[in-house]
């Protein structure tokens, strides 16, 4: 009979039964996210925390036994920042659902970090507010995780990123304390940004217990545009346009045609057009200037050759198009293995990245399917390949590489909003200079002395 980990025994004295899980079988189904193609170990325990002081209680224990600490949320991450390193303490916050205050009068919301992005945003509208960063996952993923990436979303291209959002936070560092970072008041410069470090850090630098974000009031309802694409070159002149002319969309997506076929095969929703590529744009300007804003995007998206375009008069075909978008992703992982991109360059250089993403494609003999944040040059080819397809993989992450390359050379940086993780460390070497890339990691070193929050990931 093999011994239990004296840690084990340790945590099982502070924490109830049901909250350790180290049956096999259920911690290889926490170990790894959805970024297929990033490395993972097998965690000594996974812990399913409740409260802060269970968090903390895990930090302490493991700093006291030399044991790292992965801290994940739901899961849906694209990078491998949530995988299990081997002989991790796997400490999961999906049980950590609180919405603990809607503020009105203030337009803040104070959540615990697993609560799903969606179940947020649907208890504000109640009071007539909005949160606004939705990224494609926001159905499934948390805040806590939105927090650790950075995450972006559909309307990001006019509303910003989480990190816009984030007012506050109550943190456990790597040395094991609780500290409150930030404020809820609409202004305050004391002392620097520790809120904004954290945002975007992937669980290296401290664990998000607690989260206050900033709220909207709830806006008027949007008007779509949509146009078919013979390339993505000529839908990224259409993009390239609309920056040009000044028009700030509420979403500018792009969906090529692989993606729309498969989303078809998965749930039937007969929305398989003849074209190569589909852009969506909407406006939620208020009144005339929101006719004014679609006519204007219609006009971007003729001038760009579109073989056709059209304002929606159907709402529901019209949120039809945006669900398709958001199951882009998962419908195509049904075809095989994904390698999935997340540069982001200048909107002006959208249709020169899209071309180079297509000749990347053709040089390496790769299908990559293309979905885009396109307003704000977010995009995200998509690798696929067949299963158990060796030289395949190989050809596909040779146009990763070359893919991130070309992102960096106009301009571009290697990730828009999916994190570092484990799959873009050697793009950021590239990105960062080399006096950049030692602050950063003096950074981690101060914050995380014993190096037990998420190592191995980012730097």
């Amino acid at each position: 009979m093999t011994s239990e980990h004296p840690l084990v025994g340790e945590l099982r004295t502070v924490l109830a039964p049901e909250q350790l899980v180290t049956d096999a079988e259920v911690t290889g189904s926490y170990a790894h996210d959805e970024a297929e193609w990033a490395a993972h170990g097998v965690p000594l325990v996974v812990v399913r925390a409740r409260t802060t002081q269970d968090v903390q209680s895990v930090v302490q224990a493991c700093l006291r036994h030399g044991v790292p600490v992965v801290t994940r949320g739901a899961g849906t991450g694209l990078s491998g920042g949530a995988n299990a390193v081997e002989g991790c303490v796997l400490l999961s916050t999906e049980q950590m659902t609180q919405i603990r205050e809607i503020n009105p009068t203030e337009r803040l919301a104070v959540v615990q970090p697993g609560v799903v992005n969606d179940h947020l945003r649907a208890a504000c509208a109640e009071e007539g507010l909005w949160y606004p960063p939705d990224p494609a996952s926001s159905p499934w993923s948390t805040i806590g995780g939105n927090v650790a990436t950075n995450a972006g979303g559909l309307c990001c291209v006019k509303y910003g990123v989480t990190r816009d959002y984030v007012l506050a936070l109550e943190v456990v560092t790597g040395t094991g304390e609780v500290v409150r970072l930030g404020r809820r008041t609409a202004k305050g410069v004391a002392g620097y940004d520790l809120v904004g470090l954290m945002v975007g850090s992937e669980g290296t630098l401290g664990v998000v217990t607690e989260v206050t974000v900033r709220l909207r009031g709830a806006r008027d309802p949007e008007r779509t545009v949509a146009g078919y694409f013979d390339t993505v070159v000529a839908a990224g002149e259409a993009v390239a346009a609309i920056g040009a002319a000044g028009i700030v969309p509420s979403a500018l997506e792009l969906i090529d045609r692989h993606c729309l076929a498969a989303v078809d095969q998965w749930k039937n929703m007969g929305l398989s057009v003849d074209a190569n590529v589909v852009l969506l744009g909407r406006s939620d300007a208020p009144g005339a200037a929101g006719d004014a804003e679609a006519a204007a995007m219609l006009a971007c998206f003729e001038g760009a050759g579109a073989t056709w375009a059209a304002q929606s008069t159907d709402q529901e075909e019209a949120d039809a198009l945006f669900a398709a978008r958001r199951l882009a992703y998962p419908a195509l992982e049904r075809l095989g293995a994904v390698l999935t991109e997340d540069v982001c360059v200048p909107k002006s250089a959208v249709p020169e990245m899209l071309a180079r993403v297509e000749a990347a494609a053709a040089r390496n003999n790769i299908l990559i399917a293309n979905i885009a944040h396109a307003g704000d040059g977010n995009l995200h080819p998509l690798m696929i390949v067949p299963p158990d397809d060796t030289a395949a993989r190989d050809r596909a992450q040779t146009a990763f590489e070359e893919i991130i390359g070309d992102a960096l050379e106009l301009g571009g940086t290697v990730t828009g909003e999916h994190g570092i993780g484990l799959l873009k460390r050697a793009g950021l070497t590239q990105e960062l200079a080399p006096e950049v890339m030692a602050m950063q990691r003096a950074v981690k070193a101060a914050l995380d002395p014993h190096d037990v929050l998420n190592p191995g990931k980012v730097l």
